[in-house]
Formats: structure tokens, sequence, C-alpha cells
């Protein structure tokens, strides 16, 4: 069967990589350098080996490419592009417009449409469908479902293959042509009642750990106003075997699913005339972890960073991975610099971030610890600076959260 995926991301690579193993591959993605870098099999996300990637090249069954035109012959084009946020937070669909429009102007023949991109309930039914219909002229009857993706960066125990996986069609056709696409490299699909539930299922996922992760870094502030640990109170109460499931305070939230999906979902409550208050706080507290944090340091050094050599250690938004998005520690930054000091980055896996790279690790006056790869030795961290303040709660003998 030959599958076109709009999108050569964390997402769309992902499922190129276990797609093409049954299949041929089509993977459509308008940044050309990204292009050439695949079909020359060579991966930009953790999560698909090069290698691969590379054999996939080679037997045929994957190539890359930044010409629409190649998915003309396609019978399941899945779209899996960026769904992030406006500047004042609210949905920005541009992306799959963009898939929709690429769709519309080249797919003549019906064809299976499968949407993973994230997004509010109804796009599918009330955005995609309509999109794709007013770009091809209402030329082709196409087939349309949904099945949100489930991609953790960096995770090697649950992947495409066994991670239980929603989908939903527009119409029974479209849900069993869906079935039978998935089923060849993945291992549990649930089906539901409707796209919405779907796409509601996916936001809830990750509002669930934004409301958590929000709670217990709100629960950082009191424990420290209080003069208690927070890690301590908090293994304290993960003894208990039931009713209890422990997250952990961090500097605030990063990656592409829980700094945004739950806007997403704010804002169709918002269309219903409903006021997602839990969403909105929880936002609220998350977004000013960063600033929370440098409140922190500056009350350590008299009130004031003006003029200090300053090293955020760790910039990716979790370990082990090198994915910068929606990352705390660009947060963090900002505040630092805003109040005079002179800051420095540390993070060997990330490498380059923007036109910047790594520094060295030590070297500052003080060291904020954002995020712990495995790579990173404790005791060098501790010692890269006489002032170590770490938001992970991993390393010993130093400030924290």
């Amino acid at each position: 069967m030959k599958i076109g995926i709009i999108g050569q991301g964390y997402v769309g690579l992902t499922i190129a990589a276990f797609a093409s193993k049954h299949h041929n591959v089509i993977g459509f993605d308008k940044n050309f350098e990204i292009v050439t870098r695949l079909n020359q099999g060579i991966s930009h996300i953790e999560g698909v080996d090069s290698e691969d990637l590379m054999a996939a090249v080679a037997k045929g069954n994957y190539k890359a490419t930044s010409n629409s035109e190649d998915l003309a012959e396609a019978e399941v084009v899945v779209i899996a592009v960026p769904t992030p946020l406006t500047s004042d937070r609210k949905p920005d669909l541009s992306f799959i417009d963009s898939a929709c429009k690429t769709i519309g102007a080249i797919v003549k023949k019906p064809t299976l449409i499968i949407n993973e991109s994230t997004s509010f309930p109804g796009t599918l039914r009330d955005f995609i469908k309509p999109k794709v219909e007013k770009y091809s002229g209402n030329k082709v009857e196409h087939l349309y479902a949904i099945s949100p993706e489930r991609v953790d960066p960096g995770r090697t125990d649950w992947n495409q293959k066994n991670t239980p996986r929603l989908f939903a069609g527009l119409t029974k056709e479209a849900a069993g042509r869906t079935q039978s696409f998935y089923s060849t490299f993945c291992d549990n699909l649930i089906e539901v009642s409707s796209p919405e539930v779907a796409e509601a299922a996916k936001l809830f996922e990750n509002t669930f750990r934004q409301v958590n992760i929000a709670l217990v870094n709100e629960f950082a502030e009191i424990s420290h106003a209080l003069g208690i640990s927070v890690n301590e109170t908090l293994d304290a109460a993960n003894t208990k075997p039931y009713g209890f499931m422990k997250f952990n305070p961090s500097a605030g939230v990063g990656g592409h699913c829980i700094p945004i999906d739950p806007s997403y979902l704010a804002f169709a409550a918002a269309e219903k005339g409903i006021r997602a208050t839990f969403i909105e706080r929880a936002n609220e507290v998350n977004l000013s972890m960063p600033n929370y944090v440098v409140d922190r340091v500056s009350a350590d050094h008299g009130g004031s960073l003006r003029g200090k050599l300053v090293q955020v250690i760790g910039i990716a938004y979790k370990s082990n991975v090198s994915d910068v998005r929606e990352t705390p520690a660009e947060l963090l930054i900002r505040e630092l610099e805003a109040r005079g000091a002179i800051v420095s980055w540390h993070d060997p896996i990330v490498g380059v971030w923007g036109s910047q790279k790594s520094s060295e690790l030590g070297g500052s006056e003080i060291a904020i610890v954002v995020t712990l790869h495995d790579v990173m030795n404790k005791v060098e961290v501790s010692k890269s600076a006489p002032y170590v303040f770490d938001t992970t709660g991993k390393i010993v003998g130093v400030k924290g959260l």
C-alpha cells in the first residue's frame, strides 16, 4: 500500500519508520534540508534509528520529498503536522490548513485521510473535511478518520507497536480502513464512537499531566514557605499503595504536548460557554515556575543577579533527548537576562540551540539545573559553581525546589 505522510517531525517520521516495514511510504516535508538528510538515511529525531531509516530508503520502502506531486497516488494520507498556539495562546491550525490545501490540490482520487495532529474536538469533521473539499473543489469523495498521535521522544519501553492507539472514522468504511492500515504495525487498536471522542481523549491525557504537574509545582512553593522538603514530602506520600500518583516539581513544562494541548481543550470549552478554570490555573502556575526559580536564586544573592555569571544546565525539555520545543529553560534564560545576569548554557545532548553552542560545564558563579541527562555527572554538576540550584531534585547537597 502506498502511504503519504505530511510532516516528517517527531510524529510523522516515527509513523513512517514503522509503516515503511509494511508499506511504501512517501514522507512529505517542506524543509528541503530535512528531506535531503532523510533520503541519505539520517534521522533527526530520537526514536528513529538512522540505520533503520537507511535500510528503508535502500529497499525503496521510504522516500522523503518536498514535491507534493509525489503524494498523488497515495491510498492513505496521514496528517502529522504541528498544532502550536498563537501569540495569545489560541489554537493555530495553519499547518493543518496547509496540509489540507496540499491534499486538495494534489490527491485527485478517493483516499483515506487520517489526522494524527492534536487539535480540539470537531477538527476532523468541521475543519479538515470542509477544507480539503474546498481546496479540491468538491471533486473527490475522500474518507476521513482520526488517530491521535502518542509519541514520547526518547522512550524505549513504549513505541508505535505496543502503545494502544485510539481511532475513529467519520464513516464505518473510514474506520474499517483505518484499522486495517494501523493493524499492520500496531498491536492494540481501540475504536471509539466518534472522532470527537478521540480528539478529546488526546487533549485530556495531557491536561491530566499539566494539572497534576501544576499542583506539585504549587506545592513546591508551599513546602518552601513552610520550611519543609517538597521531595521528601512527596516520597512520603508515595508510600501509600493506592489513591496517589507521584508527580515531581520542576522548572516548568515543555515539549509539544503538555504546554499546548490543554489550551486547545480550554478553547473548545470556551466555545461552548464553559470556563476551564483548572486548565487556566495550571497554565498560570507552570508558566510562572521559571520566574519563581529566578526569584529563589535572586533571594539567595541579596535580591539581585545583575552582572552575575549564570550557567543554565540542561535546556532540553526532558532528560536524555535533544528536543527543546517549549522548553522552560527558554523562559528561565529570558528572565535571568531581564534581571541583568550574564547567561550561558550547557547541554551536551542538545549541542546547538539557535545560533549558540553548548558551553563547557563550569566557569560561572551560579548554576541552575533545569534538565539532568544520564550523561551528566551529578558530582561534577554539583561542583560546577559555588552556588547550584537544582530544579530536578536529583542532586544531593545543593539548593533546590
